[in-house]
Formats: structure tokens, sequence, C-alpha cells
């Protein structure tokens, strides 16, 4: 049986729970699968593993997907070593980040193209089943297709790493996966977040990077009480997804990017300094040392998108 991909859960504000309850009893029946890429629909793409690799550093996939080194996060080479193992503790139960290395037992190495550019674009596993969306796919739903053909030609490259995780231990209702085909009926969609000057190379990019394959809304956008992210306040700060905490507003209301130009921002992914020589900490950490790997140009990308997008809390 294929690795379920799973990263960071969703994290629902509590007082909202018993909503998404009703939803998930009332959609036991939406068993039908929302549009997936087929064989007619799929670019004829010959994969590039070297352009993959830059997919996979913007997207962070080893921050959760790389195996726990004595139970810290994996560093260096260790990095590339996709296992999974990590464990994400939340108010739902346990989710269980799984093995996605080349091996073929275990991890996703007898995935074909198409299966998986339907798992990391529409939620949905080899086997027609709805992945829960604390896989980031409403974000790499945005992705160019091409984009994730070579991140798979990459993955292949890594390598095999044996050895299975357990299954997630949810709590009830988020045990039943069948309302998952209603809650991306609400929530999936390829259509960018946030409009930008067609004629603007850059800001396109930085969209590209920061909309879908770096996925930050996933974790800087509040959610609604479906579990949505909610566009009104895009990237304006949200609960931690491990439930610790806040993660902080880096639209132009936040203390930091409201300070900072677009050079230090990019300098900030490149270097994990801040314009005061303090330097960056928390699960950052992990993220600037992907955005180190980016070019130049791409971070510098990022960070004119962040200096454009709309304050999430203009009177902050």
């Amino acid at each position: 049986m294929p690795a379920r991909i799973a990263t960071t859960p969703i994290v629902l504000k509590k007082s909202s729970l018993y909503l998404v309850g009703t939803v998930a009893v009332i959609a036991l029946t939406a068993t039908a699968l929302t549009g997936t890429t087929t064989t007619d629909t799929l670019p004829a793409h010959s994969a590039d593993a070297s352009a993959g690799e830059r997919i996979f550093w913007a997207g962070g996939c080893a921050s959760c997907h790389a195996t726990p080194v004595d139970g810290k996060r994996a560093k260096g080479d260790d990095k590339l070593l996709l296992g999974g193992g990590l464990e994400l503790d939340t108010p739902f139960g346990v989710f269980h980040v799984p093995n996605i290395s080349p091996h073929v037992e275990d991890g996703i190495g007898d995935w074909s193209m198409l299966e998986f550019v339907n798992a990391m674009q529409h939620g949905v596993s080899p086997d027609s089943r709805h992945y829960y969306p604390s896989f980031p796919y409403t974000s790499y739903a945005k992705m160019n297709a091409e984009d994730v053909m070579d991140l798979r030609a990459y993955l292949a490259t890594l390598p095999e790493v044996a050895g299975t995780t357990p299954e997630h231990a949810l709590d009830f209702p988020w045990s039943v996966r069948r309302g998952i085909g209603l809650w991306k009926r609400m929530n999936l969609s390829a259509d960018p977040v946030f409009s930008v000057d067609a004629d603007d190379d850059q800001l396109l990019l930085g969209r590209y990077l920061v909309e879908s394959a770096g996925h930050c809304g996933e974790c800087h956008t509040p959610r609604d009480g479906f579990g949505g992210m909610m566009a009104s306040e895009w990237l304006g700060g949200a609960a931690n997804p491990d439930g610790k905490g806040k993660v902080p507003d880096i639209t132009s209301s936040g203390k930091n990017v409201s300070g900072w130009s677009a050079s230090d921002i990019a300098y900030y992914l490149e270097s994990g300094f801040t314009p005061d020589f303090d330097t960056v900490g928390g699960t950052m950490v992990a993220v600037q040392e992907n955005m180190s790997k980016l070019s130049a140009d791409d971070r510098a990308a990022i960070a004119a998108y962040l200096k454009a997008v709309p304050a999430a809390h203009p009177t902050n």
C-alpha cells in the first residue's frame, strides 16, 4: 500500500469544532472525488530532476518528511532521507508523517507520474482516497503541473529509505475520511489568492512561490470555522498548527514586514539574520534553511510579493 502524504495539520478554533463535525457527518455520503488530472490532461513534459530540486527546497519537503535523528530535526545530508517518522500531536489526534522516499514498498517509488500529480494537486491517493488537508494540496493545486512533475523526478534521485510509519491516530469525527470530499469542494482552487500586475514578472514569480510551492499561507493565514484559509486575512497570522503559540502576520501590518525593506526580507531568507542582527528561531529555522537554497532572484521575488500584499490588519 503506498504511503500516505501528510504535513502540518490544520488547526481550527475549538469553538468551531462542532461545525466541522456536523459537516463530516453530513458528508458521509459525499464519496465522489473532486476533479483529478487524467492521462489526457497530464502535460507532455519531460521531467527535469535538476529543476525539481528547486521545487523541493521551495516546498520545504524535508522539513516534515526527513526522518528525525535522535528525536531531533534532521540536518545536512540527513534531510534527504525522506523516511518520515515525525509525529504531529494536535487537538485532533496524532498525525504520523509518512515515508516519501523512492522505496518501492515503503515509500512512493512505485507511484506513477499521474498518481503523484493527483496526490499533490488534488489530494487523492493512488487508491482513490482523499488525503487529509494536513497535506497542503490546497496550495500545491496552484502549482504548474510541470513543476510537480519535476519534483517527482528529483525525489526519485534521493536515497531509498525502508520502513513505514504508523497510521494516523485521529479522534472522531476527524477519523472519518469521506467528509474531506465536501471540504475540498469548498476550499480547493487553482486560482491565485492575490492579484498582481500581470506585466510584473517579479511579482508573478513571488506570488507563485509564496502561494503555491512555498505554501506560506497554510501556517500564516487564519482559518474559518470549516478549516479553510480566510483570503480576507491572507498571511495575517494564525494559531500555530501544532497548537503552540501563534504564527506571525507577514503582511505590512505585521511588526516585521512593516518595518523591513524588500532587501531586508530577502537577506533574512538567505542568511537567517534580521535587520537588527537577531537570528531566526523556532520552526522558521527550517523554513529559512530551505529558502537559502533558492536563487537570489527567487528570494527577491518572495520579498517583493510580501511587500505588495495588503495589510491583513490595517488598524494595527
